[in-house]
């Protein structure tokens, strides 16, 4: 499934089910320094996604340059968006990438719109805007361009190192508008981060990051995002994830304990049957029928673990965007965080498949 300089608009019979009915499908590339990868390169109809909120917060804002993600997370909650293309929450999420090469410009088009409010805008709270696709296609330079230049706030959430690549342009623009950073680093023991995020980058990499960020002058949160039942929880691993976050320069930390949606379960569940087959029964009496989250009482014993650490470390705990899910703007100033045990938003309905494009 190779493809190069496809017209527009032509169904491709020959392309996956779901793609092959796309009329905004430009090429399918495959590329030896992506081995086992394909990117099916589209253009996107629209840029800013909004996102459902509750109470004072009633909806957010998000973009995604991509859909699937190479960092092959076994817990990612955004494999089920893939299903909507008749393409699997498995290996098709890991290895079919739907990239939108004209986002930064139906960016600027929206932003430009009369009724466009300068509300906060995330990054990285569906799938990873500084995967390994972005050394290739380069997209993120021109979204941060466009949202600076029109006053925009924003975040970014990533596990991807490639941030330093545009750390410049962020800092440029945290000039103009509120720009807030976190880096996700739930694994500190590399080789079970190894097994479970078989496509990131190691902590110790993600880490070094975490300080670059900070010797430019900008603060970075660490997300201990998701926490692993009998695997990470460890008051030992708990206290070193802790202890390296404060000396990368972390400025403050933000934790969940795992979550297992529909889509994402049987993924997940079979990593754990090959890597760790004896705690399989542990985690089906926790996570069983349709229950996607940890027991209440885990997430209570749990943030009665690490409160005292956090503290000991002399971290903060972060602030989530109420609806998003991700690290919040510092341009929701008043707006309320969300106490231990609480869920964020984004976890308690799925995307919207249909913002796909």
């Amino acid at each position: 499934m190779r493809w190069s300089g496809q017209e527009l608009g032509v169904e491709q019979n020959d392309a996956l089910p779901g793609l092959a009915k796309l009329n905004n499908l430009v090429r399918s590339v495959q590329t030896p320094e992506f081995a086992g990868v394909t990117f099916h390169e589209i253009l996107a109809k629209s840029a800013l996604n909004r996102v459902p909120g509750q109470s004072m917060m009633p909806f957010g804002w998000t973009i995604n340059p991509y859909r699937g993600c190479t960092h092959a997370c076994t817990y990612c909650f955004a494999r089920p968006t893939h299903t909507y293309l008749d393409l699997d929450a498995g290996d098709d999420f890991d290895r079919q990438i739907i990239v939108k090469v004209n986002v930064a410009e139906v960016l600027q088009k929206e932003l430009a719109k009369p009724s466009w409010r300068r509300d906060p805008v995330a990054l990285g709270t569906n799938t990873d805007p500084y995967q390994r696709a972005e050394g290739r296609y380069s997209l993120m330079p021109g979204i941060i361009g466009a949202l600076a230049d029109s006053g925009t706030p924003f975040s970014i959430l990533t596990k991807g190192t490639l941030l330093r690549r545009d750390l410049p342009l962020i800092v440029e623009a945290s000039r103009h508008v509120h720009v807030d950073l976190a880096m996700s680093i739930a694994i500190y023991d590399h080789e079970l981060q190894q097994s479970v995020e078989p496509g990131t980058p190691s902590a110790k990499a993600r880490l070094a990051t975490v300080t670059a960020v900070r010797e430019a002058g900008l603060d970075c949160a660490v997300f201990l995002m998701p926490i692993l039942p009998y695997l990470t929880d460890t008051r030992a691993h708990l206290d070193e994830a802790l202890r390296q976050a404060k000396a990368a320069g972390a400025t403050s930390v933000l934790y969940t304990a795992l979550h297992l949606r529909g889509g994402v379960k049987p993924w997940f569940m079979q990593w754990l049957e090959h890597a760790h087959p004896e705690l399989v029964p542990k985690y089906r009496s926790m996570y069983y029928g349709t229950n996607a989250y940890a027991p209440k009482a885990y997430r209570r014993w749990l943030a009665e673990r690490i409160r005292p650490l956090i503290a000991a470390h002399g971290l903060e705990r972060a602030r989530e965007d109420p609806v998003t899910g991700g690290i919040r703007s510092a341009a929701l100033a008043g707006t309320p965080a969300r106490r231990d045990g609480e869920l964020p938003q984004l976890f308690g309905a799925p995307p919207d498949p249909g913002a796909l494009f």
